[in-house]
């Protein structure tokens, strides 16, 4: 007695189904990568400058780098004079040149040969002194990744409102700076740093000013928006002293930083000079070099940008003209005064009921006000929720593609 094995043809596997789930799933991920991007980018870009920093660096030690501290410190009291706090200043300082030995003038910094102006008096709160100052430290400072032991003076607590000044001096070659004379930054840990702060939000935009030989190589492998840069010096050439104190025994400042001195000499905190205004200042016949400054990363056109907003304070001022309107010479008679008792009286009604009007009107224009910053900042706050979110919500999906294209085998 015969039997019949009845076998089962398998269908061919849909593969346009297949492929069609896949784009759709890779279509989601992009569109939602695509979207935090942007979000992180307007945010930035909607900010509000709040608040100014300062980070100055001197990389060197030994004695005959006595010019790259004077570089420095003339820096930290230009900042401090055009309106920057100590407490919104990091210093770094790699050795105490006012303490050194061979020093004739003990306690002494001078950056020009009259010895006029002593650069470490009694206001200076150096952050980082002698090995403190090395490339890790320097790093952890830009990203804020601390160990929990460093106090808050020595944190550079920036936020996404921060316009900060970045000055680094010392020797340096061709997108490197080297750092005690014993290990160097490099031109990618340069910019990798600045990436994180970007992404973590430590600052609006970011001026960096160095003075080094081929200082502009330093800058080659920035990326990040916001950031603004300037060298002393392009590739293949030196940064040169400015001049010789005979009774130091060594030079005493570096050119860039002088004619940058001489520049801020002529301004204070409320002066509208303009970047441009400082950038064009430089001449090359007077550095011995040719000052360089990348700004295809920065948004803004440098004649439109104030010098004090990187330079100095952030003041809001409000223009009003209450003052005078009080203290007029006229006076005249009070509008109650000039009427009956009767309109006196009627007069006062309607205006207790205008100023209820107003007063309501008023409250509720800052209700709605407020409810939507409120709803703004929550949708930012939780924009990185929202994407976790939809990443979490993209495994079911694959597990559907999955199951129709198990049901298309079938």
């Amino acid at each position: 007695m015969g039997s019949k094995i009845a076998r089962l043809k398998p269908r061919p596997l849909n593969m346009d189904c297949f492929f069609n789930h896949k784009v759709i799933l890779f279509l989601i991920l992009a569109l939602t990568l695509l979207c935090k991007s942007n979000a992180l980018s307007s945010s930035s870009s909607s900010t509000k400058h709040t608040n100014n920093w300062a980070v100055l660096v001197c990389t060197s030690r030994f004695w005959f780098n006595y010019r790259h501290m004077a570089n420095t410190l003339s820096l930290y009291r230009t900042v401090k004079r055009l309106g920057i706090p100590d407490e919104r200043i990091i210093l770094m300082l790699a050795d105490d040149m006012a303490c050194n030995a061979r020093n004739k003038y003990p306690a002494q910094v001078f950056n020009n040969e009259n010895h006029r102006l002593n650069l470490y008096g009694d206001n200076v709160e150096v952050d980082y002194r002698g090995y403190e100052v090395t490339v890790e430290n320097f790093l952890r400072v830009l990203t804020g990744r601390h160990e929990t032991a460093v106090p808050r003076s020595k944190r550079l607590l920036s936020d996404e409102g921060s316009h900060i000044l970045l000055y680094m001096t010392g020797h340096g070659g061709d997108e490197f700076l080297k750092f005690q004379d014993s290990e160097e930054l490099q031109s990618h840990d340069l910019a990798d740093a600045v990436k994180q702060m970007k992404e973590k939000r430590r600052f609006k935009e970011l001026l960096i000013m160095v003075d080094t030989c081929q200082a502009s190589t330093l800058f080659l492998q920035l990326h990040s928006p916001g950031v603004l840069a300037i060298g002393s010096s392009m590739k293949g050439e030196n940064s040169y002293s400015h001049h010789l104190d005979s009774d130091v025994g060594v030079s005493v400042v570096d050119r860039f930083t002088f004619y940058t001195l001489a520049f801020f000499e002529r301004l204070d905190m409320y002066n509208n000079a303009s970047l441009s205004s400082l950038f064009s200042s430089y001449n090359p016949s007077m550095l011995m070099s040719t000052a360089y400054y990348r700004t295809d990363l920065y948004q803004r056109p440098l004649e439109g940008v104030p010098i004090t907003n990187f330079f100095g304070s952030v003041m809001e001022t409000v223009h009003t003209d209450s003052a005078y309107r009080h203290s007029s010479a006229k006076t005249k008679m009070p509008l109650d005064q000039a009427l009956s008792q009767g309109e006196r009286r009627t007069l006062t009604i309607v205006q207790n009921q205008i100023s209820d009007l107003n007063t309501k009107e008023e409250r509720s224009t800052l209700k709605c006000k407020w409810s939507t910053l409120l709803d703004k900042g929550e949708i930012i706050e939780d924009f990185d929720t929202l994407v976790n979110y939809g990443l979490v919500l993209m495994l079911p999906l694959v597990l559907v593609s999955t199951w129709l294209s198990r049901e298309g085998v079938k």
